[in-house]
């Protein structure tokens, strides 16, 4: 039984190539006897000839990969192609470690944790990059007791 020009009609009207086109062993007989295409559409609705479904590209193992990088894990010396400085600029560490700490200091002087000249020396000393990290600032200020205490605060207040 040769069905060459229904499988072509069926595959033009699937949109798709000859060889996706599968047919219902069971209905060959009608299908052999279908010859148009309103024929053959027919047929498509009563899923006599289908369609086979495309072979896609699996995603499990990339979004396995991607889950182990969230962790920290696939960053070794092997994985990395640019220079450190490629890969995340000097310039754009030091505008957000200095961010990072400016904003600090903001939310210790809106807490009113410190003195106008306390804030103005630590402000002047992290664009000067003294303070590595924000940890940093926060141990230089508990160190050097530049937090205000309820005593100092009451204190700053009687003298204006």
């Amino acid at each position: 039984m040769k069905l060459k020009v229904q499988k072509r009609i069926a595959a033009d009207i699937l949109d798709c190539s000859g060889k996706k086109v599968v047919f219902d062993t069971e209905r060959l007989k009608d299908i052999k006897e279908a010859i148009t295409k309103a024929d053959l559409r027919t047929l498509i609705k009563e899923k006599a000839i289908k369609k086979e479904q495309d072979k896609g590209v699996s995603r499990v193992r990339a979004k396995k990969r991607q889950i182990q990088r969230t962790k920290g894990r696939q960053r070794g010396q092997g994985k990395r192609k640019g220079t450190a400085n490629a890969r995340a600029p000097k310039k754009r560490i030091w505008i957000n470690k200095v961010r990072l700490q400016r904003n600090f200091l903001k939310e210790l002087r809106e807490k009113k944790l410190l003195s106008t000249i306390n804030f103005r020396m630590l402000y002047m000393k992290i664009k000067g990059g003294f303070f590595r990290s924000r940890k940093h600032l926060k141990n230089y200020t508990e160190e050097h007791k530049l937090f205000l205490t309820k005593k100092s605060k009451t204190e700053s207040k009687s003298k204006t």
